[in-house]
């Protein structure tokens, strides 16, 4: 893959370039980008084509960008490309191009190609993948990015396009996930006509987030995955050994349970109410 400004800096005429497309030799990916004839337009070249094509200051971003980084198994949607303020550049089949500056902080190379950091990428792409998007920060915060960077990253693009909806991501992934989490509880029982449980129930040392007293049935919220670290974790699995042995049915729910999978979680509870 190459540009014609590549290939003319490299010694090629106008001629020779133009003689290539025209006998087929070369084809071409976008306007100035060319791809050598046999050469395989895999995922790889699409990104670095887009990127080349954009020009010099060009960050490739989004979805697309966490594939890169290896967040996302495949790439999705259109190639998201950032330019400057000034440039001219505008999107075209396949690439969306977005003009604004970027801090040195969320740029980096990889591979021979300019991205998004990977806390901005988390971010960015969490807000492209709609509904899908607070599983996949879950599952980034998990892995390698730690909520620090990601606010960091979020206070960079405060005016971007998306910001709003980045922000809502990082309140609901943050240390309030969990109080927010339990009125969605709160919000499923009561819109089902459940009755019988209160909040906060002491159960010994433990209090329950939402009990059902006279069935003992312990409803546990947990907040987003990421934040269990090992002593919490190791807490945790006491607090629950203590309610089993208790007898105490114990279900636990996350916050996406409760915001993507409703009918599941009643049904669950509803179960479990049964079986008392």
């Amino acid at each position: 893959m190459i540009s014609r400004g590549q290939a003319v800096a490299e010694g090629l005429s106008v001629h020779a370039v133009n003689r290539r497309l025209a006998t087929g030799r070369w084809q071409r990916l976008h306007p100035s980008v060319y791809l050598v004839n046999g050469a395989r337009p895999t995922d790889e070249v699409h990104l670095r084509a887009a990127v080349l094509w954009a020009g010099d200051s060009a960050v490739a971003g989004g979805p697309w960008a966490a594939w890169w980084h290896g967040m996302l198994e495949r790439p999705v949607g259109p190639i998201i490309v950032t330019v400057p303020p000034s440039s001219g550049r505008r999107g075209r089949d396949g690439v969306r191009v977005r003009r604004r500056g970027l801090a040195r902080a969320d740029v980096e190379e990889l591979r021979g190609v300019e991205l998004t950091a990977p806390a901005l990428t988390a971010l960015e792409t969490a807000v492209a993948l709609g509904q899908q998007g607070p599983e996949f920060l879950d599952r980034a915060l998990q892995r390698s990015i730690s909520h620090a960077a990601v606010c960091r990253a979020h206070s960079r693009q405060l005016n971007a396009t998306g910001s709003r909806v980045a922000g809502d991501l990082l309140a609901a992934a943050g240390d309030r996930a969990a109080s927010a989490a339990e009125r969605l509880l709160i919000g499923i029982l009561r819109a089902a006509g459940l009755r019988g449980w209160k909040v906060a129930h002491p159960v010994g040392p433990v209090h329950l987030d939402v009990a059902f007293v006279r069935e003992k049935v312990a409803l546990e919220v947990d907040g987003w995955a990421w934040h269990w670290d090992v002593g919490r974790f190791r807490a945790d699995r006491r607090r629950q050994n203590e309610l089993v042995m208790r007898g105490w049915t114990v279900l636990r729910f996350t916050w996406h349970d409760l915001h993507d999978h409703q009918d599941r979680v009643l049904a669950e509870i509803k179960a479990a109410l049964a079986a008392s």
